[in-house]
């Protein structure tokens, strides 16, 4: 029996919950020598352990650049479960998305590196990016786009460009966000079509437990949240989190225990 809720993307069945990839590859949003610590630390073993545990939990969907080192892994956590894993590419130029094809990726949204210059807030539009999404719908892919600019889905929307769904950053401390918080919840909610967002922790800075009270409770049913994860026990944690929310319950996790909170104890 799934359990997962899902939604759906241009005909596509995917996982509300979508396995990020910044804490596999080292986009730590912190330092630099926290980033330098992830991929250190992050092998091929340890991400097709995380990938695994993520499908065990219906999570069969990743989010992520074009790089070997990820598609690599997503190629033997499904030969290992023998479980299909849908890749959402983001590429950063547009020869990649020949890459992405030849992947199999599913989804295609180029990367908020290339979406968010062709923002144009004098015209409101994104002239210019029909290239891309051409390219992709022509491919067999669906496309979509990845923004950290709010405008991106209200003009998307409006101009009646060829996507299926949008990444937007969206989290309680307003993290990397250029707007206000509220705002950004007015455009998800509004938007024609489904939202991935991303950033539900504020790269860390944000426990989650209480980031995902905040994002789930505040997004539509048709939306996802995207999560990175660093070991499989964390997996498992969030997905806790998240089903309590979800049946509005307590949390059936361990908390943490340190010498400071020894008081606390009955």
């Amino acid at each position: 029996m799934n359990r997962m809720p899902r939604t759906n993307v241009g005909g596509l069945s995917l996982p509300r919950i979508l396995c990020g990839t910044n804490w596999f590859l080292g986009y730590s949003h912190q330092t630099n020598s926290k980033d330098r610590t992830i991929r250190e630390f992050m092998d091929e073993k340890r991400v097709v352990d995380i990938l695994c545990t993520c499908i065990k939990n219906e999570i069969d969907a990743v989010m992520g650049p074009p790089v070997e080192f990820l598609t690599n892994c997503i190629e033997k956590a499904k030969d290992k479960t023998g479980k299909d894993i849908i890749y959402i590419c983001t590429p950063w130029k547009i020869e990649e998305v020949d890459w992405a094809k030849e992947k199999g990726a599913k989804i295609c949204m180029p990367h908020t590196s290339v979406t968010d210059t062709y923002v144009n807030k004098r015209e409101k539009n994104l002239k210019g990016i029909e290239v891309w999404l051409k390219k992709i719908r022509e491919y067999g892919m669906i496309p979509g786009l990845s923004t950290h600019v709010p405008e991106t889905v209200i003009y998307a929307d409006a101009t009646g460009l060829d996507v299926e769904t949008y990444i937007q950053i969206y989290n309680a401390l307003g993290f990397l966000c250029q707007i206000e918080v509220e705002w950004i919840y007015k455009i998800i909610n509004e938007a024609k079509k489904p939202v991935m967002t991303i950033k539900p922790f504020a790269a860390g800075r944000i426990t989650p437990f209480v980031g995902l009270n905040f994002v789930v409770n505040t997004i539509r049913d048709i939306d996802m949240i995207t999560i990175g994860f660093t070991s499989p026990y964390e997996v498992e944690e969030d997905v806790e989190i998240f089903f309590s929310i979800l049946e509005k319950r307590r949390p059936n996790i361990e908390y943490q225990i340190t010498r400071s909170k020894k008081s606390l104890e009955k």
